[in-house]
């Protein structure tokens, strides 16, 4: 048997919270049920959108959560999203849209690294802003980012808190001036660049395969098609204890398979394409040779019979009954199915129609896994709803292989094989780079200055950096507070003044210190100097110099033709040091490192990206002579 590791997996999650702008015609004791009511129809509102979607691991829900201590009562709702970070951008957009749609709901949203949506826009913060004091500033309303500002001075604007805004503060700010807390375009621009596309954008990350498959698992996913995400999750995170129940195939039995076509995500058929797996002799799935044409629909489907299988064998075959009636039995379910009605959820299907029950199959597994299951905990597992729907929907292995000869085309997969051009490609594309900003390659070699590479990492030097780290030209301060943790407050500036610079650099400006420190400081530089005089007299005489790219030798004031007196002297005269030409040797470096990546990922090109130098790939890395500016 294969030994697999279970994959230690990050939990990735976003929270998000919706709060009503306070009313004071609104009447307290029924909060909780004015709340309830914008559940009901937030989720029946969005359900058209949000029934069809595959989640890689969690579905956006909404309940119902009591005040506590400073924080109003308000609905939340937290999705663990995993691998599949297009599911956290997703609800990005439904909760920007929610806002839009429902102008008196304001909404925060946050994940594992806090304001994440200040992290997508750090390159436009204002520079007051930092993870230190970003607490309740970032908020949707009226379908717009707003970030509620800090006062540029205390007492300046009397609307403004001088600490972080509590909750109950935030939503009186932005009732009160909803124009002034408006994020500013640029910041606004970066967000909705990363959700442009939304909801059509949804098909585009789905990936059809025709997947050979035992009949069960076939009637299962014409069902409820996002049972495929819990399949191959529990493939992709098997265990060799995962892989005893699947010796031995109970459910789903290989001589039962049928080729079908599957609805995947990219991130999960991608996880399931790029595992290699060999099953186990005694399970009874064969697979042809690689060069037979339908070879890779023979692979994925024994990948996903085994997951279906795992999640069977983890729930006891005398699950509860009670479980099956769970949706119907709900008070809420009624209300919620009038109003999918009243929003033409059904697109005017007959009642009772084949296409009709598949929409209502999708509504109740929505309902359960969005509105219902957050308050309850009778909710079915993925096995338990497995094997709950082989008991109770009846099919036909031989009506589903009539189905073969009509099989909607596979989706092409050569995404999954990008070339370094297109890699590149996809992302300057989610770094906002424009298309106008965009050219050919032929025209960066032309048009490349070496210049660049020398300026750029004197930028880097001359930055402050302190004890967390030094800060890249290219990142904001609140990126880099998110990664390495907040600034020191002392700290105001990223660049040091012309003043300070001198300062630094000057030994005989010490009149601000006291005569004793004066004395102390001037005595320390001298024997710095000293010392760095007699490292250079011992270095000269050694091959070291010969390493560097130096400028032409100055002649030396006297000079006699007697070579034997040269030798002599040159023990007790002064050594001829020709000057080091710096940026020439730093770019001959860098640029040597870069050819010696071979086109790979590497330390220049990754420090040179970052300074945002983007170096050519046929670049000579020898250069004869010093870059000057143009």
């Amino acid at each position: 048997m294969e030994e697999t590791m279970k994959l230690a997996t990050m939990e990735d999650t976003v929270e998000y919270r919706l709060f009503l702008i306070p009313d004071e015609s609104r009447d307290p004791d029924k909060h909780k049920e004015v709340l309830q009511k914008y559940i009901e129809r937030i989720m029946t509102q969005f359900a058209p959108m949000l029934v069809p979607y595959i989640w890689q691991n969690q579905p956006f829900n909404l309940k119902y959560k009591p005040g506590k201590g400073s924080v109003p009562a308000h609905m939340f709702g937290v999705t663990k999203f995993g691998d599949n970070i297009e599911d956290e951008w997703f609800i990005v957009y439904v909760i920007k849209q929610i806002t839009k749609e429902f102008p008196e709901l304001v909404a925060r949203i946050e994940d594992n690294d806090g304001e994440f949506l200040l992290i997508e826009a750090a390159d436009f913060l204002p520079k007051w802003l930092d993870p230190d004091n970003s607490t309740n500033r970032v908020f949707f309303h009226h379908g717009e980012l707003c970030i509620i500002p800090a006062p540029r001075t205390p007492g300046a604007e009397s609307w403004l808190p001088t600490t972080p805004p509590t909750i109950p503060q935030a939503l009186n700010i932005i009732a009160a001036h909803p124009e002034k807390i408006l994020a500013s375009e640029s910041i606004r621009a970066a967000v909705s660049r990363r959700i442009r596309g939304y909801p059509e954008k949804i098909q585009v990350s789905l990936h059809r395969a025709h997947c050979f498959l035992p009949a069960g698992i076939v009637a299962v996913l014409k069902q409820r098609p996002r049972l495929v995400s819990a399949a191959v999750q529990a493939f992709y995170l098997r265990d060799p204890i995962d892989l005893r129940a699947c010796r031995i195939f109970k459910t789903f039995l290989p001589e039962t398979r049928i080729m079908t076509s599957v609805t995947f995500t990219k991130c999960l058929y991608a996880q399931l394409v790029q595992q290699r797996f060999v099953p186990d002799r005694r399970s009874g799935y064969r697979l042809p040779p690689p060069s037979d044409p339908q070879y890779r629909a023979h692979e994925l489907g024994m990948k996903l019979a085994h997951g279906f299988e795992i999640l069977c064998s983890k729930c006891s075959p005398h699950f509860s009954d009670c479980k099956k009636s769970l949706v119907t039995a709900s008070p809420l379910w009624a209300s919620f199915l009038a109003s999918l009605k009243k929003n033409d959820y059904f697109k005017g299907l007959i009642e009772g129609s084949a296409q009709y029950r598949e929409r209502l199959e999708m509504a109740e597994n929505y309902f359960q896994l969005s509105v219902n299951r957050p308050e309850s905990s009778l909710a079915m597992s993925p096995g338990e709803e497995i094997l709950t729907l082989l008991q109770t929907i009846p099919f036909d292995i031989e009506d589903l292989k009539k189905e073969e000869a009509n099989l909607p085309p596979e989706d092409d997969d050569q995404w999954l094989d990008l070339s370094p051009d297109q890699l590149d490609q996809l992302l300057q594309e989610a770094a906002g780079k424009k298309e106008s900003e965009s050219i050919s390659k032929e025209e960066k070699e032309q048009n490349y200055d070496l210049t660049q590479v020398s300026e750029s990492m004197k930028a880097f030097i001359s930055k402050v950096s302190t004890h967390k780290g030094a800060e890249l030209p290219q990142y904001g301060s609140f990126f880099l507070g998110v990664c390495v943790g907040p600034r020191p407050h002392e700290s105001d500036s990223d660049d040091l003044d012309d003043e300070e610079f001198e300062y630094l650099g000057s030994d005989d400006d010490f009149e601000t210190h006291e005569p004793g420190e004066e004395a102390s400081l001037k005595g320390t530089l001298d024997n710095l100097k000293s010392y760095m005089a007699q490292m250079d007299q011992e270095l000269a005489h050694t091959c070291i110099g010969k390493s560097f790219t130096t400028r032409k030798q100055v002649e030396p004031v006297s000079q006699t033709t007697d070579n034997n007196s040269d030798e002599e002297d040159s023990d007790t005269g002064e050594s001829v040091m020709a000057t080091v030409d710096v940026d020439l040797n730093l770019v001959s470096n860098i640029l040597e490192s870069y050819s010696s990546q071979a086109g790979l990922a590497g330390p220049a090109s990754n420090l040179l990206k970052s300074m945002g130098v983007q170096l050519p790939d046929s670049i000579d890395h020898r250069p004869t002579s010093k870059p000057t500016k143009n």
